[in-house]
């Protein structure tokens, strides 16, 4: 029966109006042949002598094609029998099996379909604007689809398979299906008003995607991710207008964080003419100090405005002690960090070399920023086919403590993690903190879920890919009005909300309320850099803010405004 079924749906035409005119002439077919055999059956009664009402033989014609036959009418002739066999036969196919099959096919299946279009439709409407399409799904586009929601980015997930596009779908993501290479998929996205197009996949099909899309949309930003450097090139030639190698800038934070490195202020970012930067405190003047002793916003006009402990943000008072693990985030012009480097840059300085576990391209990209620097290096790597320089590269397991006394545990001022499996990098920060306590551990986190798991196990800083990602993205659809730093750290450019217009910033108690810092007003084109507390605040400027994700939602809570 179910193969029956399959076959007739294979090979009948999916034509919605032949649809309804074929359904209509089977219902008109199966109500005439009811009628008719009720009538013979009335005829063929009366010949045996029997009268029957009308309904009787409606009655009658129904349970014997239905199969049912109760049996408490029944014909006693011959023709009679071979009548009801007839009626029985009929009423198999008719009813059996070419109702079920016309339901099927006519209620069902469409139904079907429109849930199916419903969920991941091939085309968007006219009026979609302002979205950014995506062309792959992982973790880490996970990540960036909670930050698109969260600023209020329409946007689209786009697969090749309808399955893989459903299962997505479910998740609670919103889905496209359509061709990669084909145009017309992107002309059905509107990708001529999106805002963005991220080409998520590997290096030749994100050549192919851009070089498609490009043709549809010939002013909006392509973004890609290039897996090698030779495909940089390539990508831009096909027609991206940014291409990153998200692999290497992840190597290249974790290493700009080393303390093995110089004190001097690293700027990480900058919104309008305010300069974000990192200073570690290790081994400098201000470590054992209070923030108010330190008086840095006195003497060098710069404004903590923020320390990582123990890879923890957190807002400092002005008691608030610098220890030896402290990195103090600095907000100023470049000429105060150029005084702040003059006072407490260049103090330190490791004969040890930093170690480096894992030798694929995060790990080779750390080795190269450290290069740069002029630090000093070795890099465990297992696989020999990863093993570049003899010299720079010890080959064994990282979990075995031999290997990390030949690599020089015992003396490196830093250890960076760097492999692709999160559950190797938790288990190698335990094990390099129950050796060296006193150390710095640095480490790459796949998944963003696990960034707060490696910093219980002993990590100081962690860097997820997906962050990396997703910040590059956001800074790029929000320039000069939103800057994401690091893990959950941004800088947010927003109008002074009426609440706070007239007010000062110090009796605003935007830090108490919030947990938000203000690093400058811009008022009629003019950026105050890093304002006087008591500055007031008027309708119309616009408050430059950093912030977590959580005193962000605080901010805008107690401060509802219309984000820039």
């Amino acid at each position: 029966m179910k193969f029956l079924v399959s076959t007739l749906l294979s090979i009948v035409p999916v034509t919605r109006r032949r649809n309804y005119l074929l359904l209509l002439k089977f219902l008109l077919l199966l109500l005439l042949i009811i009628a008719l055999y009720s009538v013979l059956f009335h005829f063929l009664m009366l010949l045996e002598g029997r009268h029957y009402s009308w309904v009787t033989g409606v009655y009658w014609t129904l349970t014997t094609m239905s199969t049912l036959g109760f049996g408490d009418i029944t014909f006693q002739s011959d023709i009679g029998k071979v009548f009801s066999v007839l009626v029985l036969l009929s009423g198999i196919v008719l009813l059996l099996v070419m109702l079920p099959f016309t339901f099927i096919r006519f209620f069902y299946v469409p139904w079907l379909e429109a849930q199916t279009r419903a969920r991941a439709p091939r085309e968007l409407p006219e009026d979609t604007c302002g979205h950014v399409i995506l062309t792959g799904f992982d973790a880490n586009i996970m990540q960036l689809v909670g930050r698109l929601r969260q600023y209020g980015y329409p946007y689209v997930v786009l697969f090749e398979d309808i399955t893989e596009a459903l299962r997505v779908h479910d998740l609670g993501f919103r889905v496209a299906v359509g061709e990669l290479a084909d145009p017309e998929t992107y002309r059905k996205l509107r990708a001529d008003n999106a805002s963005l197009i991220f080409a998520c996949n590997n290096d030749m099909v994100n050549t192919s995607i851009a070089f498609t899309a490009r043709a549809v949309a010939p002013r909006v930003p392509i973004v890609a991710n290039a897996e090698r450097d030779d495909s940089v090139d390539i990508l831009e030639l096909a027609g991206c207008t940014h291409v990153f190698l998200f692999m290497k800038m992840l190597g290249q934070s974790l290493a700009r964080r080393t303390m093995g490195s110089s004190t001097s202020a690293n700027v990480i970012g900058n919104v309008e003419s305010i300069l974000i930067a990192e200073a570690p405190v290790m081994r400098t003047p201000l470590q054992g100090l209070t923030l108010q002793e330190t008086r840095l916003r006195e003497a060098m006009g710069v404004t903590v405005v923020g320390i990582w402990e123990q890879g923890q943000f957190i807002l400092p008072t002005a008691f608030t002690r610098l220890g030896p693990a402290t990195v103090l985030l600095l907000a100023g012009s470049e000429a105060q960090l150029d005084k702040y480097d003059r006072h407490y840059g260049q103090y330190q300085k490791d004969a040890a070399p930093v170690l480096i576990l894992g030798g694929g391209r995060v790990g080779r990209a750390a080795a190269e920023a450290l290069r740069g620097k002029g630090i000093d290096y070795l890099i465990i790597e297992k696989n020999l086919k990863l093993i570049r320089d003899k010299k720079r590269y010890i080959q064994g397991n990282a979990s075995d403590i031999n290997t990390l006394k030949r690599a020089g545990i015992d003396a490196t001022p830093t250890i960076i993690i760097t492999t692709h499996d999160d559950a190797t990098n938790i288990f190698l920060t335990i094990y390099c903190r129950r050796l060296r306590p006193d150390i710095q551990i640095i480490s790459r986190a796949e998944l963003d879920r696990n960034v707060t798991i490696l910093h219980s196990a002993g990590a100081d800083l962690v860097m997820s890919y997906g962050s990396i990602s997703t910040n590059t993205i956001m800074n790029l659809l929000k320039p000069n009005e939103l800057l994401m730093l690091t893990e959950g750290l941004s800088v947010v450019s927003l109008d002074v909300p009426v609440s706070l217009s007239g007010k000062t910033i110090a009796d605003s108690q935007i830090r108490t309320h919030t947990g938000c810092s203000v690093i400058g007003i811009k008022d009629s084109g003019k950026t105050h850099l890093n304002p006087d507390p008591s500055l007031v605040m008027k309708q119309g400027n616009e408050l430059i803010i950093i912030c977590t994700d959580e005193s962000h939602k605080r901010f805008l809570s107690r401060y509802p405004t219309r984000k820039k």
